[in-house]
């Protein structure tokens, strides 16, 4: 269990002992990404929503193909939703992309900048508390507390070991105790590598989490599907179901199902029994 005081919180030696070893780890091992040598909102906000659920090194290349084809909040807000979900492809979840198509446009009707306001964030398609977070630390070193896996696996480690059915509210007291309140922005890129470090070293800790949400298997999901139905529309494709089920080599009713999904979530449109990309104006 923590080491408390009689208030409830870490105590002083413990966050000092704690703080010296993450970053002691950084110091040595911290990893150089793209993303981490810009401050600007945008790019901030681009690569925080590309690596959610997605490991970095998938994330490498992407990024920087992604940035040179839409170089700021309006070039992506104009761009065609087909254009974003064919550069996008082999990141997975395409409704990331889609999401980030829409707060692209929101943001230039508001004004075309990216907010540094948690609510503000938070109402934007495709964003929730953790990525809020991280854009408020990164690219505005706002001290803002909060978890995502990297981050959790770190204080599961620490503080709870052997226990199991940690929830996140017991840990964010401890985020914002050993918070690093002058230089937030790199203290958590000092976490988030030690964490990545922690889940090579064998059994991770998040399995130790209440609120961590593993992946669902992949072969065989409707998320394959989906995606393979994107890969032939991308291409510039207007097919019928019937077709597209042929093309994904998957059932017909299975393949129709998820057309009127995705048509009602805004990817695809449907003209003449026919789909192809929608314009990306469709509902959040």
């Amino acid at each position: 269990m923590p080491q408390l005081d009689f208030m409830g919180n870490v105590s002083p030696e413990r966050i000092r002992t704690f703080r010296a070893g993450i970053r002691a780890h950084y110091r040595k091992h911290g990893r150089k990404m793209p993303w981490r040598e810009t401050r600007d909102p945008y790019r901030i906000l681009v690569s925080e929503v590309m690596l959610q659920q997605t490991q970095v090194d998938r994330v490498r290349a992407k990024y920087v193909e992604f940035l040179a084809a839409f170089p700021d909040l309006s070039a992506l807000a104009g761009a065609p939703l087909e254009r974003v979900l064919a550069l996008w492809q082999g990141l997975g979840y395409n409704r990331r992309a889609l999401a980030l198509s829409r707060a692209a446009r929101l943001l230039v009707a508001r004004g075309g900048e990216v907010p540094r306001d948690h609510e503000a964030l938070v109402a934007l398609p495709g964003i929730g508390a953790a990525t809020a977070g991280a854009i408020r630390a990164f690219a505005f070193e706002e001290p803002v507390v909060f978890i995502e896996t990297n981050i959790r696996r770190v204080f599961l480690d620490a503080f709870f070991p052997g226990r199991s059915d940690v929830a996140d509210a017991e840990l964010l007291p401890l985020v914002a105790a050993t918070l690093d309140w002058r230089r937030p922005r790199e203290w958590y890129y000092a976490l988030m590598d030690f964490g990545a470090a922690l889940a090579r070293r064998g059994e991770n800790p998040n399995r130790r989490s209440r609120d961590y949400v593993r992946q669902s298997p992949f072969s065989g999901s409707d998320r394959q599907v989906r995606g393979a139905i994107l890969r032939a529309l991308v291409r510039g494709n207007v097919l019928a179901a019937g077709a597209l089920a042929s093309a994904v080599g998957a059932e017909p009713q299975r393949v129709r199902r998820l057309l009127g999904k995705m048509e009602r979530e805004g990817f695809v449109r449907r003209s003449g029994g026919r789909y192809g990309i929608a314009d990306g104006e469709g509902t959040a």
